[in-house]
């Protein structure tokens, strides 16, 4: 006999959803596509199984997802007895348009609903913002005259800063060196397309829920390690934006006051001293006179045998590990994730990272510290994530708070539609 929770459970009535039977299609529409996703090629019949709903209620949903063309029909399934089933996997003629913004470039690609980048082209980037939308758009223009055939959702940007999650305005990207400026409201007059913006970092941190299956994992940081450090905090199954969608900012916490000067004014922020601009400065300082001018080249000395370009590195790694230890003892995360170019040479930082956190850990055993192993791939990824999901299940809204954007197993879909 099953028991009933007794008890009461704090409910903020400011922002709450009365339960209706248009919320539980919609959660039962969202289970059957993120099974699809996981399990396709896939019978209705097996989603029937998995799922635990009926099979009139899932042939409702795929006939549902088939018209909103998030799915099509794929093979027929050659059982050894009985009838021969339609399998069922996701559209790959449904694209987003994904931009990675950085400083000096951007990074505009195709990305299906698997995750897949079908094209991708570089743009510079100035500090003129106007002028680096146009040349962004028009890219964005040229890629779709490339796939006629494709369906574009949207265009998802992937930002080194913050965006305020009411009016989706940039509010905080001090290494961009912008100006006031509706990057959002510019794209879209531009294109005529929905555009969805969130920090590098927690679209990262998106992408990884969304792609890479982190089934029962509801405490994770990602930490993006580029011109600056960024982080996205997934936190008790819910993605973290905070208040004015600042949650997370661990890069701009002092850990020495008279340290170098940060680009959002202060001294001695963490990026400053586990930044890749950090380890090329590093570098310069061990080698005034050194080859290398970013990072990547630093990387390729290092393999080849330059000390000073491995020193350099091994620094910055040993800053990573130790800005970990706020994150920790602030968020005591299961899985922390490392993303960018650091993750090619994950050989050196990995073992350094890794024994920091473990000498700094106060109870139990340390978080696992795993590479995302794609570099700029996973903020294309990201950015892309940031339609899909938006369309999907509503993930990142102004009171993204309130809702988990985590992957549930079977048994815990099964549980949810019997609660």
């Amino acid at each position: 006999m099953r028991q009933h929770a007794r008890g009461i459970r704090p409910i903020d009535l400011t922002d709450v959803q009365l339960a209706s039977s248009e919320t539980a299609r919609r959660i039962n529409r969202d289970i059957v596509l993120e099974l699809i996703r996981a399990n396709q090629p896939i019978s209705r019949a097996d989603l029937s199984r998995l799922s635990g709903l009926q099979r009139s209620t899932v042939s409702q949903i795929v006939e549902q997802l088939i018209q909103e063309k998030w799915v099509c029909e794929g093979a027929i399934a050659s059982p050894p007895r009985g009838r021969r089933p339609t399998l069922l996997v996701l559209n790959e003629d449904l694209v987003v348009i994904a931009v990675d913004l950085h400083p000096k470039q951007a990074t505009v690609a195709t990305v299906d609903l698997n995750g897949r980048l079908l094209d991708r082209s570089i743009v510079p980037i100035t500090s003129d913002p106007a002028a680096s939308t146009k040349l962004i758009t028009d890219c964005i223009e040229r890629m779709r005259l490339a796939l006629p055939l494709k369906s574009i959702e949207g265009i998802g940007i992937a930002l080194p800063g913050r965006v305020d999650p009411v009016n989706q305005h940039m509010i905080f990207a001090p290494n961009l060196h912008w100006p006031d400026y509706d990057l959002k409201g510019a794209v879209e007059t531009a294109t005529s397309l929905p555009v969805k913006m969130e920090n590098a970092a927690t679209a990262c941190l998106l992408a990884e829920i969304t792609f890479r299956r982190m089934d029962g994992v509801r405490d994770i940081v990602l930490v993006t390690i580029s011109e600056g450090v960024g982080t996205g905090v997934f936190a008790n199954g819910h993605l973290i934006s905070g208040h004015h969608g600042m949650a997370g900012e661990f890069g701009h916490v002092a850990l020495d006051p008279s340290g170098v000067r940060c680009g959002c004014g202060r001294r001695g922020c963490w990026e400053t001293f586990a930044s890749c601009s950090a380890a090329l400065r590093y570098y310069k300082a061990l080698e005034p006179r050194g080859r290398a001018s970013n990072f990547n080249e630093l990387l390729n000395l290092a393999e080849g045998g330059d000390a000073n370009a491995a020193e350099a590195l091994a620094e910055q790694a040993l800053y990573i590990g130790r800005g970990l230890r706020l994150i920790i003892a602030g968020l005591s995360p299961a899985v922390i994730l490392i993303a960018g170019d650091i993750t090619s040479a994950w050989h050196r930082f990995g073992p350094l990272i890794e024994k920091e956190v473990a000498e700094q850990t106060l109870v139990g055993t340390p978080p696992r510290i795993l590479p995302t192993h794609d570099g700029d791939i996973a903020r294309l990824r990201g950015a892309a994530a940031l339609v899909f999901q938006r369309r999907s299940t509503g993930a990142l809204t102004k009171t993204s708070h309130r809702k988990s954007n985590g992957k549930k197993s079977n048994r815990e879909f099964r549980a949810a539609l019997r609660a």
